[in-house]
């Protein structure tokens, strides 16, 4: 292992963690720069390991308010209905992200020219729905139904597909459902927890004994930093979106997406 290859994968986490809670898909970020980078992991398992670190982020952000759920749990009908929520929504991906995981990574990770795609269909569906989303009837994240719940969470088993955004697919499912703009990036959050933790659970499941020390220190790097830049994201995030919306990141996704094609056809 090289310092060029450390720094690689500290750029690439710094990435992560800019890119992961925003509608913009870190995964396909992720895969494009190291493709053009020339960055190799053992079972593309250094792209999805290292989310965890920005995950932790939401918990510790978020962290008061964790607490209080969990103290209101025994007395709170409604904490225990939003922790119900969050897991119902949960499943699908869960389900589907079992049973495909051989077919994701070994197929559809390995196709940059569909990542550049996916981000610009993407951005366009973004722009779209910046502008028709419905009149929101629900503002706050933790007061969902749970069959609104489920809807969610089936609309993120579309994320499955690199370059179309687990946070993106949330978030444009909850504003067609009814949810504000807020709301909908907050729930977006809440979601990855199980979400990602189940994902890095079942991938280092898959591969840990094909992982080597060198992999271990390289997902470490791109741990902290995925965590680093996280936080910074996560404790703006919602009001920026209260401000600009979510057009300026459809934008983003068509320029990256365009860069990525032009990319391909002058670097292969």
């Amino acid at each position: 292992m090289t310092l060029g290859t450390m720094l690689e994968a500290l750029l690439l986490g710094i990435l992560e963690g800019l890119t992961e809670f925003i509608p913009v898909s870190s995964t396909g970020h992720l895969l494009l720069a190291a493709h053009f980078l020339r960055f190799e992991s053992t079972g593309k398992t250094f792209e999805v390991l290292i989310q965890l670190g920005a995950v932790l982020a939401i918990l510790t952000v978020y962290f008061q308010r964790f607490l209080r759920i969990a103290l209101l749990l025994p007395s709170s009908p409604g904490a225990r209905r939003f922790v119900i929520g969050v897991l119902v929504a949960f499943l699908p991906a869960a389900l589907i992200g079992a049973l495909a995981h051989g077919f994701i990574k070994t197929v559809l990770f390995e196709s940059p020219l569909l990542i550049c795609c996916t981000l610009i269909i993407g951005g366009i569906v973004l722009l779209f729905i910046d502008h028709v989303a419905p009149e929101p009837r629900y503002n706050n994240a933790m007061g969902l139904p749970l069959s609104m719940a489920l809807k969610i969470g089936l609309c993120q088993c579309v994320a499955m597909i690199p370059g179309m955004s687990r946070s993106g697919c949330t978030i444009v499912g909850a504003m067609l459902f009814g949810v504000d703009k807020r709301a909908a990036a907050e729930f977006s959050f809440f979601l990855a927890l199980p979400t990602m933790a189940g994902a890095f659970a079942y991938d280092l499941y898959k591969n840990h004994a094909a992982l080597s020390l060198d992999d271990g220190l390289l997902i470490a790097i791109g741990f902290v930093a995925a965590f680093c830049a996280a936080v910074l994201v996560v404790r703006s995030l919602l009001d920026f979106v209260a401000r600009h919306g979510y057009a300026p990141f459809g934008w983003w996704r068509i320029g990256v997406g365009v860069a990525g094609l032009v990319g391909l056809m002058v670097f292969g």
